[in-house]
């Protein structure tokens, strides 16, 4: 028989084996052990113990399921308007047992008690209070196709596609030849500054906080204005996964004033030049499908599309 309870202190190590057995998509980070769970998720300073609903069998944990809420406007506290299912995974020998679903039907409960009139699965930018650095890759790209199960799940639980991310990523080992007439101008007139990130909203520092960050900043030589910038973090729990130094480069921005003049090409080429020179061998980006601008400028750097995230919303809400 199956019993459902909220989190327990002693649950970590029985999360550890659910995790490494159920998660085995191409995105998702294997543990070694409990300290990545305490370093990424428990040590947020909203987590609830209530929001982390166990299956147990015969003193088991044998699934689980992990619900929050994105920020507000301001990024400077929780909108518990907007809820999401960030996680849920079954141990393989208990699928098709309906575990799955009671699971999500008391996630999606928890969420409403806390007055969430829009509910959403597969944690994704900035409804992501949980989940970065242990799935997804550089960023959260909502539930990934490299874990099949995610979709014929939440469709047939009455939800539907908002958005969806693609992932990419460029070897490092492989030689660059990158040319464009306007990086002999952008050479005389620019130089790429590096810069651990120091300011951040409160959102922000929830989610990225545990990762070393670093800012990559294109600068005006003559007036010190900062025109396009992008951030990087080494994506260190992925290396036992992929067998890979990988590096995340995420919000890639270019002032609106000095768009269309190659300068987010030329601040992501002079960034692939220099992590190759160093010991990392792959980069990964994520953009959402709808930007095609943004598409096309990793495919011309050699960038090609590993999976693809769908962020969810539970059809009759946030509508």
């Amino acid at each position: 028989m199956i019993h459902y309870r909220t989190f327990r202190n002693t649950d970590p190590p029985g999360l550890v084996e659910v995790w490494n057995a159920a998660f085995t998509g191409r995105g998702a980070v294997r543990l070694q052990g409990c300290s990545w769970l305490e370093l990424f998720l428990f040590s947020k300073p909203y987590f609830d113990p209530e929001s982390l609903i166990i299956a147990q069998a015969d003193q088991q944990i044998v699934g689980f399921a992990w619900a929050g809420f994105g920020p507000n406007a301001s990024q400077s506290a929780l909108d518990s308007g907007s809820g999401v299912v960030c996680l849920l995974g079954i141990a393989p020998s208990y699928r098709r047992q309906g575990i799955g679903s009671e699971l999500l039907r008391r996630a999606e409960m928890y969420l409403r008690s806390h007055g969430s009139s829009k509910l959403f699965a597969g944690p994704m930018y900035p409804l992501n209070p949980y989940t970065f650095s242990l799935y997804g890759g550089s960023n959260s790209p909502g539930f990934l196709d490299s874990d099949p199960l995610a979709y014929p799940f939440f469709t047939h639980h009455g939800y539907v596609v908002e958005s969806s991310c693609l992932v990419l990523q460029r070897s490092l080992l492989r030689a660059f030849n990158i040319s464009d007439s306007r990086f002999a101008a952008h050479r005389l007139r620019y130089e790429i500054c590096i810069n651990p990130v120091r300011k951040m909203t409160w959102w922000q520092e929830c989610i990225l906080g545990p990762v070393e960050l670093y800012e990559y900043r294109l600068q005006d030589k003559l007036t010190g204005q900062n025109t396009a910038r992008a951030l990087l973090w080494e994506m260190e729990t992925y290396v036992p996964s992929w067998n890979q130094h990988a590096i995340g480069i995420t919000d890639l921005v270019v002032s609106t004033e000095m768009r269309r003049q190659g300068l987010a090409k030329f601040l992501l080429a002079g960034m692939l030049r220099y992590l190759q020179d160093q010991f990392f061998t792959l980069v990964e980006m994520q953009v959402r499908t709808d930007n095609a601008v943004g598409i096309h400028l990793l495919r011309t750097l050699g960038f090609e599309q590993v999976d693809t995230g769908h962020l969810y919303r539970k059809k009759g809400t946030g509508e």
